[in-house]
């Protein structure tokens, strides 16, 4: 009976704080499709060259850059010290995108594998626990469930402080390129500016709500296993 009451309040609550946060991805890709803004953008240098300047000016040469054509997700990745740039070529986004990935790379490195290794051994943890779980062979559920809850708080935390953090301060290092390398006049540098900030507003509440969702999803799926196992 309690892992009914458990999933009953785990999808109220993601339909309540997915309506707070008016969680749309369809908005922001809307947000991102502006061909005028697309066009401003090829003026630029390519991603890797415009990766290349960011990390200069944040003074950490030394990460590897590769840009993989195949992926929809730019990423920085910690444990190799790589930042790999997606298929974003045709996008004004790339400015903005790019600089946040850089601005991973600056992070407090001890946060940064902290958050690496642990999301490893939480993934773990839950494909464990629901595995388990299907096969009646764990013990004391609600105890699991529980340790589950705090580990996913502390993966909450760490990963939303450093997603902020770069999302944030993208926008400015954006903006700071393009006023050093002068390609743009201030009108379209405004523009560009102005694209971010629209993209931001939506995409910052949507990004801290999709790490909440990704949770509650993990919870519900374990309730389930519970009630039916």
């Amino acid at each position: 009976m309690e892992f009914i009451i458990i999933a009953i309040i785990s999808v109220i609550c993601i339909l309540i704080l997915g309506y707070i946060f008016d969680y749309n991805m369809k908005k922001i890709k809307h947000i991102a499709d502006d061909k005028e803004l697309d066009e401003v953008a090829k003026k630029y240098p390519n991603n890797i060259q415009m990766c290349k300047y960011y990390l200069k000016k944040l003074n950490n040469e030394k990460v590897k850059i590769e840009e993989n054509t195949e992926s929809e997700a730019s990423l920085y990745i910690a444990i190799t010290d790589k930042i790999s740039i997606a298929n974003i070529s045709n996008t004004y986004t790339r400015i903005q995108t790019i600089a946040h990935e850089c601005l991973h790379s600056i992070q407090n490195r001890k946060i940064l594998m902290f958050n690496f290794i642990f999301s490893n051994i939480y993934i773990l943890y839950f494909i464990v626990i629901c595995a388990l779980g299907l096969f009646k062979v764990l013990p004391y559920k609600m105890m699991f469930l529980s340790i589950f809850l705090i580990l996913s708080l502390i993966y909450y935390v760490v990963r939303i402080y450093l997603e902020n953090d770069a999302m944030i301060k993208a926008r400015y290092l954006a903006k700071d390129y393009m006023e050093d390398v002068k390609i743009s006049d201030k009108d379209e540098i405004d523009r560009l500016v102005n694209g971010f900030d629209k993209i931001n507003e939506v995409g910052i509440k949507c990004v801290n709500y999709s790490f909440f969702l990704n949770i509650m999803i993990k919870v519900l799926i374990f309730s389930v296993i519970c009630i039916i196992r």
